[in-house]
């Protein structure tokens, strides 16, 4: 095995942990009501409260990725996060966050998933293993100048 195929093989065991430790904060913070989900509800809270957020997660499958108007809302948040020091991760996977964050609240409408945020936690909380990969992933992209670093949620 090449020295680059290594170092490829590490990454993927990389992003599959953090996507495992995604998967596991997403369902404390569903069990503990510390989640907004939707693009107009995360503004929203994005608007009055910033500093209650510790991360976004942009999320759009290969069909919406032409989606201009969704393109904008994203930009809007990614630039509002960066300068208010929010963590941010795109998410690949749609269908995988659907089935980890269940349907919507309305029936018959399907819930808006290009959008979640993790609200602070509570100070127990911060010390969970899961949310501190997350974030550690996070600021290591940024070193490496990836401000948005993509995460694959890993299918069960």
């Amino acid at each position: 095995m090449t020295l680059e195929e290594l170092t490829g093989e590490q990454s993927r065991g990389k992003m599959d942990s953090v996507g495992t430790a995604l998967e596991e904060v997403l369902n404390k913070a569903k069990v503990q009501r510390t989640i907004t989900i939707g693009v107009y509800e995360a503004a929203k809270l994005l608007n009055v409260d910033p500093d209650n957020v510790v991360i976004c997660l942009l999320a759009t499958d290969e069909t919406e990725d032409q989606d201009v108007a969704l393109q904008i809302h994203f930009t809007l948040i990614q630039a509002f996060c960066c300068e208010n020091d929010i963590n941010i991760l795109r998410v690949s996977n749609m269908s995988r966050l659907a089935e980890i964050l269940g349907g919507s609240d309305k029936p018959g409408e399907p819930a808006d998933l290009h959008c979640i945020l993790i609200n602070n936690p509570h100070a127990s909380q911060l010390k969970d293993p899961a949310i501190n990969k997350v974030i550690n992933f996070c600021k290591e992209s940024r070193y490496q100048d990836q401000w948005v670093p993509v995460i694959n949620l890993p299918e069960r």
